[in-house]
């Protein structure tokens, strides 16, 4: 698993105000957890744009560098951003030890174009992005790349079928689809067919009152 590097500082001081103090010197404040407690730090604005961007979703272990010496392992959990400005406002990281297991989700991404989709109009259907897994942390795929360019009409692809290296427990039910291509949405023959329904029997219904009128106007 790919490791990644940046430096980081312990935060004594808390609080809204805080917060927006350390964005104003261009730090982002930010919280790593370790087996149900936290400890604040704050990290430079550039170094983690530049990590969060590097990443790119997948899972990796960031080495964390304090004053002194002092290194931790951890994963990148989540991070907030402004709606409006997009702004960098917070970032939490889950430390790990190389010698425990872990839960985590990682991504599964889908390459290629099905021949359903290609050459049968059909429609792929995402029903599953991400997977939970159990393993060391230096075990962690960066993301699940599965195939999906042979699928036909009808064909999905469920946890079951995707491959990981030893050591790696799914905990995700192995039915569940991740995708499935299903045929192509039919013409609305339906709907033309109820218009056609509807009319039928005004016709039928005007012919009799015709006949009606007819009948009585030879008596």
């Amino acid at each position: 698993m790919e490791r990644l590097s940046i430096n980081a500082e312990k935060r004594e001081v808390q609080g809204k105000g805080s917060a927006r103090s350390l964005r104003r010197e261009d730090m982002i404040p930010a919280v790593l957890y370790r087996e149900g407690k936290a400890q604040s730090i704050k990290l430079a604005r550039k170094e983690l744009a530049k990590l969060i961007n590097t990443i790119s979703g997948e899972q990796v272990i960031v080495d964390l560098h304090f004053a002194g010496g002092e290194k931790k392992l951890a994963l990148l959990k989540d991070y907030q951003v402004d709606p409006v400005s997009r702004e960098l406002l917070h970032t939490d990281f889950f430390e790990v030890s190389l010698t425990e297991t872990i839960r985590v989700t990682v991504h599964v991404v889908a390459v290629g174009e099905p021949v359903g989709v290609k050459r049968d109009a059909g429609l792929l259907q995402r029903a599953l992005r991400e997977v939970e897994i159990e393993c060391l942390p230096d075990k962690i795929p960066g993301k699940i790349e599965i195939d999906i360019s042979k699928l036909e009409l009808g064909q999905s692809v469920h946890v079951s079928g995707l491959k990981f290296e030893e050591g790696i427990k799914v905990l995700t039910d192995p039915g569940d689809v991740i995708v499935t291509v299903i045929a192509p949405v039919a013409e609305e023959a339906p709907a033309a067919e109820a218009a056609v329904a509807a009319v039928e029997p005004e016709v039928a219904k005007k012919g009799k009152k015709e006949e009606g009128a007819a009948e009585k106007k030879e008596k």
